[in-house]
């Protein structure tokens, strides 16, 4: 029997992270990464294998991660945890006893039930398995007419990939716009638009009722009875926790199908920790329940696990989710943190928003300069930043985490104003017109009028 003092089932984002960091805060204590795939992919990184890189073997995380860490690597399948004797059973039928567990489990896609014709060939999921992916890879490129089922960021960048490589793509997403969920109407439209000027085909504000083809898909037939012909369709309609270790081991599962955490990423027993896609999740500003599932959310939760595996602090806990996101299509990027204007009314909150126009150089005549939108959901009576959205280019990704960090730290209006900065052309916007301090200024009439 093999022992180890802390066992990591999992080897993707959240597994890397909360073994790592167990091992930089415990360097005593001996650690095991159990997962069952030879390589792990970049989850972030896997609709860039369809057009930007040249094969999914861009798209590897180096195991020197954890090796170098001094963590035992072994590839193998957890097939059962005893939780009473600390024992954990694997496919090739060793045991391994430990102390600690962390389960790392992750999530795989999630088909619909009720699609019929799911079963066709030539449907595709995207899961995070390189065997399947290169497979998926190869015969997508035999094809032309390929049908997304699905507008969120997943879709929407295989899709852009895809119309890289001169396919012709459709997007069929239900809601008005695609990336609906993460982004207010008026900047979900703007990401439409950028799809369907790059040549994507996009059909919103409609169901799917059912794939069609004789052994293979032929037609994606609509809610509203179009046909959209297809010789491949691809189904990214989200994905689902892997939880059947851990409840198969005793653990509670919450009623959205994830294992049930604290703010320390343990379960109701002390030595289980559960993080990344498979463990319970609470938004940071509705305490709500969230399915949301994010690599950077998996690292965050990760680094939880590892900092409070034998010794808990109040100063390392997870306070909820913040929802951070990212994608780019084309030249235009969009990022989003927090709470959208439409989910905190619909939530009950009290809200003052307002967005600024600008660039992302000063003056604006140099090369190169984007166009900078920035939108600020803001608590009227406190002045609290309770959510962000921003369009514009190569920065948005740092001030959509910028966002993030206010959030998280109930940043106010009033602080933001007082804000110091550093500016340059090359880099930044004027410093007399920076985006952040432009829409808090916004912010600040409204609630002086109010």
């Amino acid at each position: 029997m093999k022992k180890t003092d802390v066992l990591v089932i999992g080897g993707s984002a959240a597994g890397i992270v909360a073994a790592t960091t167990g091992k930089a805060f415990y360097p005593d204590k001996s650690f095991m990464l159990l997962r069952k795939e030879k390589q792990v992919m970049v989850p972030c990184g896997i609709p860039y294998i369809f057009g930007t890189l040249e094969s999914s073997d861009q798209n590897i995380i180096p195991d020197a991660a954890l090796t170098g860490a001094g963590i035992e690597l072994k590839i193998d399948e957890a097939v059962s945890v005893n939780q009473e004797k600390k024992i954990c059973t694997t496919a090739d039928g060793s045991e391994i006893a430990f102390d600690k567990l962390v389960f790392a489990t992750g999530s795989k896609p999630a088909v619909p039930g009720w699609l019929k014709g799911a079963d066709l060939d030539n449907v595709f999921i995207i899961p995070k398995d390189k065997e399947y992916l290169d497979q998926f890879r190869k015969k997508l490129m035999e094809f032309e007419k390929i049908v997304i089922l699905g507008g969120g960021f997943i879709g929407v960048e295989v899709a852009d990939e895809l119309n890289k490589t001169q396919k012709a793509v459709t997007i069929v997403e239900m809601l008005p716009y695609v990336l609906n969920l993460a982004f207010d109407e008026e900047l979900a439209a703007k990401a439409q638009a950028c799809l369907v000027d790059r040549g994507v085909n996009v059909r919103s504000n409609v169901g799917v009722q059912e794939l069609a083809g004789n052994g293979k898909v032929s037609d994606v037939i609509l809610s509203n009875g179009d046909t959209i012909a297809a010789d491949a369709v691809i189904l990214s309609t989200g994905y689902r926790p892997n939880i059947t270790l851990a409840q198969e081991a005793g653990f509670e599962i919450n009623n959205m199908g994830f294992i049930k955490v604290n703010e320390y990423m343990r379960t109701a027993n002390s030595d289980f920790f559960a993080v990344g896609d498979c463990a319970e999740k609470h938004s940071f500003i509705t305490r709500s329940l969230k399915g949301v599932m994010l690599a950077s959310t998996a690292c965050a939760e990760g680094r939880i696990a590892g900092m409070n595996l034998y010794k808990l602090s109040t100063l390392r806990a997870f306070n909820g989710n913040v929802s951070i996101f990212c994608t780019n299509i084309g030249n235009t990027s969009f990022g989003a943190a927090g709470v959208t204007e439409a989910l905190a009314n619909e939530r009950g909150f009290d809200v003052i928003t307002a967005t600024f126009e600008g660039v992302d150089k000063h003056p604006g005549t140099l090369p190169g300069t984007q166009q900078q939108i920035i939108k600020l959901v803001v608590s009227r009576d406190s002045g609290v930043v309770l959510g962000g959205e921003v369009v514009g280019g190569a920065t948005t990704g740092e001030f959509t985490n910028l966002i993030g960090f206010m959030i998280q730290n109930n940043m106010t209006i009033d602080a933001l104003l007082t804000a110091q900065i550093g500016t340059h052309p090359l880099l930044t916007a004027s410093p007399t017109a920076y985006p952040l301090i432009k829409v808090a200024e916004m912010v600040a009439k409204k609630r002086r009028a109010a």
